[in-house]
């Protein structure tokens, strides 16, 4: 008796072992996809098509072409013979064609907008940050224009240096010729850069 209990306690115990691991679920692997009751479609597909749609029947093209089709539809339900007529004269069945036409119209066209509001906001927060890179970019370079006016102020110019030159010529001469002024003060004597006077 006691060996029968043996195994019949390890068979239950192995059946639950393999019931608790077939109930749990794997977190390595991907789930199975479920099956839904409703079909599904690509939102991003779904949109390009409605803006299709919308493009097209924002066309003239459209307009010819319902126009034509509205009078054939007339023009057959009033002249056909009366067993060939699929639409007698309140055009009822017309009615319903274009209600129809017009209710799946509207949404679509609501839906392109929706995906052309999204579009736009995002080239909106492009431009706008374009402009802050922009402006900033101004602002560091009239900063560097400004930096580099400030020292070209320090810098001796072609002027200075012709009218430097021109006082050393001037004193060589004085010289040579014999005039003796008090004893000048040379450029070179001066201090580095300009002097105060010559800015």
């Amino acid at each position: 008796m006691a060996p029968e209990r043996e195994t019949a306690t390890r068979e239950r115990a192995a059946s639950g072992a393999t019931a608790s691991s077939r109930a749990r679920t794997r977190l390595d692997q991907p789930r199975p996809p479920r099956r839904r009751l409703l079909p599904e479609w690509d939102p991003e597909s779904f949109g390009r098509l409605s803006e299709r749609v919308a493009r097209f029947l924002g066309t003239g093209r459209f307009i010819v072409w319902m126009t034509v089709v509205i009078i054939l539809w007339v023009v057959w339900n009033v002249s056909a013979p009366s067993g060939l007529r699929f639409d007698e004269y309140p055009f009822i069945f017309l009615t319903l064609m274009l209600s129809l036409q017009a209710s799946y119209a509207a949404p679509l066209i609501l839906l392109a907008q929706n995906r052309q509001d999204d579009r736009d906001r995002v080239n909106l927060e492009q431009d706008r940050k374009q402009n802050e890179r922009s402006i900033a970019d101004t602002e560091y370079l009239t900063r560097e224009i400004a930096a580099l006016r400030i020292g070209l102020g320090e810098v001796a110019t072609r002027d200075w240096i012709r009218s430097e030159l021109q006082d050393v010529l001037r004193d060589l001469e004085e010289r040579q010729n014999g005039h003796h002024p008090e004893r000048g003060v040379f450029p070179a004597d001066r201090s580095a850069g300009r002097d105060v006077h010559d800015r």
